[in-house]
């Protein structure tokens, strides 16, 4: 299968923020020129706090990938998709049921929910047979390095890992570093 360079990048955000969290618009600037939405859940949109449960979020995945997929003037398998948290969660799980990717942008993956390495978020992860990138702190509460690697080697697409070293799951201070690696990953692709 010829793979084709991504023709556009689509962001979302983890629980707690938005579309415009600093660390998404510092992903965007550092993959200029190509095409990037950054997007908001529905929950989000309508002022609330708690998210939507997966299927809601899922929805919302497929659908702004189609949009910018016709919007950047590209087949739907070269937008690449991801973001924070559960954002780029969400992302994966709607590959996993078919979505198709040009690949996935994982930053601060939650494994688990914190101090619960026994609820794994990891079911879906064999599915994935696009290629994936993993940025993650090495002090994620929500996931060590040890069992990130552990549940990424069950995924049968390329997978690619950038750890932050001391970072915590919020990553805080590393946003240029996290920039830079998808950058630099996104441009090895096709």
């Amino acid at each position: 299968m010829t793979r084709h360079p991504p023709g556009a990048l689509l962001l979302t955000p983890g629980a707690g923020s938005g579309a415009d969290h600093p660390s998404l618009r510092r992903i965007e600037a550092a993959v200029a020129p190509l095409p990037v939405a950054r997007v908001d859940f529905p929950y989000r949109t309508a002022g609330r706090r708690a998210p939507d449960r997966a299927p809601v979020l899922i929805a919302t995945v497929v659908e702004e990938a189609a949009r910018l997929a016709t919007a950047a003037g590209v087949a739907p398998g070269r937008v690449l998709l991801g973001g924070r948290s559960m954002g780029g969660r969400m992302c994966s799980m709607a590959v996993a049921e078919g979505l198709p990717a040009a690949g996935l942008v994982l930053v601060a993956y939650p494994l688990h929910p914190p101090g619960r390495p026994e609820k794994p978020r990891t079911a879906h992860l064999p599915d994935l047979g696009v290629p994936c990138l993993f940025v993650s702190g090495t002090r994620d509460a929500f996931g060590t390095p040890e069992e990130l690697l552990a549940a990424t080697a069950t995924i049968p697409g390329p997978v690619s890992h950038v750890w932050v070293e001391g970072g915590r799951h919020d990553l805080r201070g590393a946003d240029d570093e996290v920039a830079a690696a998808v950058s630099a990953w996104v441009a090895g692709l096709g």
